[in-house]
């Protein structure tokens, strides 16, 4: 008797044993289906897509037990990515990485998704709202976009086998040190970005009108202590030394590895070139005085952030706002620094002994108290190419000076064409 109700305990037992292993595989199945699939795309500089990839890895590996990822990877300029949106703002990828110049075009076009998720820890840890980083991804205290470097700037570099660190102090001493040695200091005449030291260290300015379309500009100004003139003249005379070469990156990076050019302007992105060309001379400083009408003047310069933003026609608002904020977090933004050279806008990030050590950023750092946050309009541009490559030719024409200014700043100031 005992034995037959044994025997059915063990048939009932089995029974649940099946059903419960049954229960967990399906309930295995149903947790895993429960799985949202996210899908994103990203776009990204096409130098940086190996980085972008592992930090994307990371990031799916964090969040595999709340979604399963499907992300691509496409390379599109932080320089044309602007462009590119406003074609088709529907057609933008999820999250992409842009030049923070491009900001008010792409919030103008309602093309940038509000930042909701997190947005005063992000305001907070790149500097708050006063820090340049996250002016320049903020309209009306509101964010649009995520810091991601602090390192769009300029300054200089120089082989120290040549030059003091008094030498670089003075654009006149540099050029002179340079033609001594039958050597060159680069710098790129052709671009407003650049030139714009000479003009702001005169104290005359250009910046973005109230209406947030056109510029406001007094570079051809012919009162005041320094005119457009004297700024002019003293640009030519330094586009006419023997110990100068208007050239851009290009030519400072072949430059300095041929060893004709031992001191150019330009940013962090050539660190780890002229760190290897310049070898033992390796050094860099905060850009040098100039002479305009006999007065020693300390060049400025345009102070620019890289950010990342989402869009606002993404079909992930919630994931594109974490992706973003992942690539631009304390931790990435020292692997941009280690990997690319890329200054952190984070405060932490930027203030680690590694960051601290840095060459290039260090140099940057002492400009940054003559450096101010680009905000132009598009029609900057081009007027400032035709004059700046017009002075780095030496002006063969005999142009009168006041009227390439005055043509230049009707230029810039012109309304943008619809």
């Amino acid at each position: 008797m005992f034995k037959g109700i044994t025997e059915k305990i063990r048939k009932i037992a089995s029974v649940l044993i099946v059903l419960a292993v049954a229960v967990g595989v399906f309930s295995g199945c149903e947790s895993q289906k429960e799985l949202e699939t996210v899908t994103l795309s990203v776009w990204c500089a096409a130098e940086d897509m190996p980085m972008i990839e592992q930090m994307v890895e990371a990031f799916k590996e964090k969040y595999k037990d709340e979604a399963n990822f499907s992300i691509t990877i496409s390379a599109e300029g932080e320089d044309t990515c602007r462009d590119t949106i406003l074609a088709n703002p529907e057609a933008a990828a999820d999250v992409f990485s842009f030049a923070a110049d491009q900001f008010n075009s792409l919030c103008d076009a309602g093309a940038l998704l509000q930042i909701t998720e997190n947005a005063d820890k992000i305001i907070e840890e790149n500097g708050t709202l006063s820090s340049g980083a996250v002016i320049s991804a903020t309209r009306d205290g509101k964010l649009y976009a995520y810091p991601a470097t602090a390192s769009n700037g300029y300054f200089l570099y120089y082989n120290s086998k040549y030059f003091t660190e008094e030498d670089v102090k003075s654009f006149d001493r540099i050029l002179e040190v340079a033609a001594n040695n039958g050597k060159k200091i680069t710098m790129d005449f052709g671009s407003g970005w650049y030139i714009y030291s000479f003009f702001k260290g005169a104290g005359l300015e250009v910046t973005l009108s109230d209406n947030g379309k056109t510029n406001v500009c007094n570079w051809n100004t012919t009162s005041g202590k320094y005119t457009g003139k004297d700024v002019a003249e003293a640009m030519l005379k330094i586009a006419e030394h023997e110990g100068f070469l208007a050239a851009g990156d290009d030519t400072l990076k072949s430059g300095a590895k041929d060893g004709s050019v031992i001191a150019g302007i330009s940013g962090t992105w050539l660190s780890t070139d002229i760190k290897e060309a310049f070898g033992e001379g390796y050094a860099a400083a905060k850009l040098p005085e100039y002479t305009i009408n006999g007065d020693s003047v300390q060049m400025h310069s345009f102070a620019g952030y890289k950010l990342i933003g989402a869009s606002a026609y993404t079909d992930e608002p919630l994931w594109s706002q974490r992706l973003a904020e992942w690539l631009t977090n304390e931790e990435n933004q020292l692997t941009r620094f280690r990997e690319r050279g890329e200054g952190p806008s984070n405060v932490n990030a930027a203030s680690t002994s590694e960051v601290q050590a840095s060459i290039a950023i260090a140099a940057l750092g002492k400009q940054a108290m003559y450096g101010h946050l680009q905000n132009v309009a598009d029609t900057f541009w081009n007027p400032t190419n035709i004059f700046g490559n017009t002075i780095a030719a030496r002006n063969m024409d005999n142009i009168d000076l006041q009227t390439l200014l005055d043509t230049m700043v009707n230029g810039i100031t012109a309304l943008p064409e619809s």
